[in-house]
């Protein structure tokens, strides 16, 4: 039986020994030690537990390997199976969900959903309450998971839990690569004018494996916004799923020069230890020839870099920005809303961001297994480290499930306030 047509219930010991021995290898070797890991103490624990799941049922042997890495406390470190992934709920329906309670008792609420994607095509509204996936009911802390190329069955009901009603949505099969796992992508980005000279840019993902595609979309954004009299700008990257270097050229458009957004960092550098300004300073290649270019300059060599913006001068809206996140506030996302925050650029409007920023990469480990593991630090302009920290909004502001039933959104209406103020 080859590799891609192998199901993970006809896993022999042999094959899960090698496996488990795959996943090992590549911890051992590229995941980036951002909590004071020992590693030998790790490898001795993998060790010590992979011959218990050598013959236990396929769900158990997953979830030992999910636990073993879970010792390594860090984000984008996660070992799935490309035909029967269970994804959460903005990687797959493209829509988060939040825990309110009401009446004494939690529920989960949806709290982001976005355009085009499969919640939002269903029917699904900002507020509803999410009930049951599938006939199995669903509350805090259980969070559902969504399986990609099937349709789920998901009871809902308003806010208040009135007027439930059954919905079908379809979760599109998609691949996954080295670079990307096989999440469904939300449509990013999207514009509007949100009133009188502001614009809205709404970014729930930063796509493309350079960015590239990303930033030529952002530009024509932009340049509509600007042409429609736009001075003031609102960036909502509530529930970003994250991304790749394109929220380098939306860091961009927050200032004119080119000043330092951050610096990315190695296992290899992090050994053997660093000065900051020793390391390379690059700005965010412009075109993919740029690209192509910059990743040959570092391929034979670390690849741990300063990212710098890439000075696209005074915009119309520059001391007129508010950023809108979230807990779903992702990766990528929290790197543009740091960037933001520690140079002054915007105002960040919200609830604390999720803390998960680390790079990471897919790695295959056999029989359609694949290991996400990270394999690069991110460091802000000031060498803080996010990753478990999070990104603290300069204003913080809730959100509650019956107003969002209502159409009435505080945090963006704060935000109007504030770039109207400015």
């Amino acid at each position: 039986m080859t590799e891609t047509n192998m199901t993970p219930t006809s896993l022999s010991p042999k094959l899960r020994g090698e496996i488990l021995a795959s996943v090992k290898e590549r911890v051992l070797k590229e995941h980036f030690n951002v909590g004071g890991v020992n590693y030998n103490e790790w490898a001795k624990r993998f060790d010590e537990r992979s011959p218990t799941l050598l013959d236990v049922d396929i769900e158990e042997f997953e979830g030992g390997v999910c636990k073993a890495l879970a010792e390594l406390g860090s984000s984008h470190t996660v070992f799935y199976h490309e035909r029967t992934i269970r994804l959460l709920p903005q990687h797959s329906i493209n829509a988060t969900i939040r825990a309110f309670e009401r009446d004494g008792r939690e529920s989960w609420h949806f709290l982001d959903v976005f355009e085009d994607g499969p919640a939002h095509l269903a029917g699904i509204k900002r507020g509803d309450m999410l009930v049951a996936v599938d006939g199995t009911p669903y509350a805090p802390p259980t969070m559902p998971s969504f399986r990609i190329g099937t349709t789920h069955k998901i009871a809902v009901s308003s806010a208040r839990g009135e007027n439930p009603r059954e919905i079908a949505i379809s979760v599109p099969f998609r691949k996954g690569t080295n670079e990307r796992p096989p999440i469904v992508e939300p449509k990013s980005p999207i514009h509007a004018v949100a009133a009188p000279k502001t614009g809205l840019l709404k970014i729930p993902y930063f796509p493309g494996p350079t960015g590239i595609s990303f930033a030529n979309a952002l530009d024509v954004a932009i340049r509509d916004l600007k042409s429609q009299g736009c001075d003031r700008l609102i960036i909502d990257l509530r529930g970003n799923i994250g991304g790749s270097l394109g929220f380098a050229r939306l860091a961009s458009y927050l200032c004119p020069d080119r000043i330092p957004i951050g610096h990315s960092l190695t296992p290899a550098r992090l050994r053997k230890g660093y000065t900051r300004d020793t390391l390379p300073r690059v700005p965010m290649p412009r075109t993919t020839p740029q690209f192509v270019l910059a990743l040959a300059r570092f391929a034979l060599r670390d690849k741990s870099v300063v990212l710098l913006t890439q000075g696209l001068g005074p915009q119309p809206f520059h001391g007129r920005v508010a950023i809108l996140v979230n807990e779903w506030t992702n990766s990528a996302a929290e790197m543009l809303a740091s960037f933001a925050s520690e140079n002054r650029l915007a105002t960040i409007i919200g609830t604390k961001t999720a803390g998960n920023v680390l790079g990471a990469l897919n790695r295959r480990v056999g029989a359609g297994y694949w290991l996400r593991v990270p394999v690069f630090g991110w460091y802000t302009s000031s060498g803080k480290c996010l990753e478990g920290q999070g990104v603290s909004p300069d204003l913080h502001l809730d959100i509650d499930p019956l107003s969002l039933e209502s159409a009435i959104d505080q945090q963006m209406r704060r935000a109007a306030e504030v770039v109207d103020a400015a």
